[in-house]
């Protein structure tokens, strides 16, 4: 479909009718309104933008090594209708682009918008798949991304290896998180490390857990270490 958002005339994809319900799932919904459908000529006019977007990043990256500018050009998109230029960018600190905006307009005669996006905003973008063989997440099925941590891949006993666990943006994969909430209730329910507990092969203190099989290696005090499923341990000491 062909609609008109507050960026100007875009193309989209219906998903499923707008009800209140629907509604609520979106982190930031916007309102537009729907023009026609999308069409052979909105599909030319489609790759005409593609066409530009290629030499407006070339534009806009000697723009930008013209003034020594301490960002990084990502990704160019040139909104359907024309109304707009939309530049994204990597930099570590704010920005100012007052006089790159100003370069730009006078270069395309449209309205610029200077956005400035993270390393994991970068392969939501750009990246194609990750390393399971799959379209990476974030630009498929992920509406936003949410914080993913190493204490995560501590309690999945994944390896600590930030290059095993490090996705397409250089940063902890989203699917750690994916998971966690799973672990963290199954953790929930079975004795920690260091407890002593009454299994139906004797006493012994807890040693480590096996979370997601639901099973402990416990030490017994005869000196024996075992697997124990979770459903033998009679009680907690």
């Amino acid at each position: 479909m062909v609609i008109r958002s507050e960026r100007g005339h875009e193309a989209g994809d219906v998903l499923c009718e707008s009800s209140p319900s629907a509604v609520q799932l979106l982190s930031e919904p916007t309102r537009g309104q729907v023009v026609r459908a999308y069409g052979e000529d909105d599909a030319r006019v489609a790759e005409r933008m593609r066409d530009l977007e290629t030499r407006e990043f070339e534009s806009c990256r000697n723009f930008i090594l013209q003034r020594s500018m301490p960002m990084e050009l990502v990704d160019v998109e040139h909104i359907l209708g024309g109304e707009r230029i939309v530049f994204y960018f990597l930099a570590e600190k704010r920005v100012d682009f007052r006089d790159l905006v100003k370069d730009l307009a006078r270069e395309f005669q449209t309205r610029i918008e200077m956005r400035q996006i993270g390393v994991r905003d970068e392969a939501k973008l750009l990246a194609d798949y990750g390393d399971c063989g799959k379209p990476v997440c974030c630009n498929t099925h992920m509406p936003h991304m949410p914080p993913v941590s190493m204490r995560m891949a501590k309690l999945q006993k994944s390896t600590l290896d930030p290059s095993k666990i490090s996705g397409r943006c250089g940063r902890l994969k989203c699917c750690l998180r994916f998971e966690q909430d799973v672990y963290e209730e199954f953790q929930k329910q079975l004795p920690p490390a260091g407890a002593r507990v009454v299994t139906k092969k004797g006493q012994g203190k807890v040693l480590a857990q096996e979370i997601l099989a639901r099973k402990l290696l416990i030490e017994f005090e005869d000196g024996r270490r075992l697997i124990v499923p979770l459903d033998e341990v009679l009680t907690r000491l």
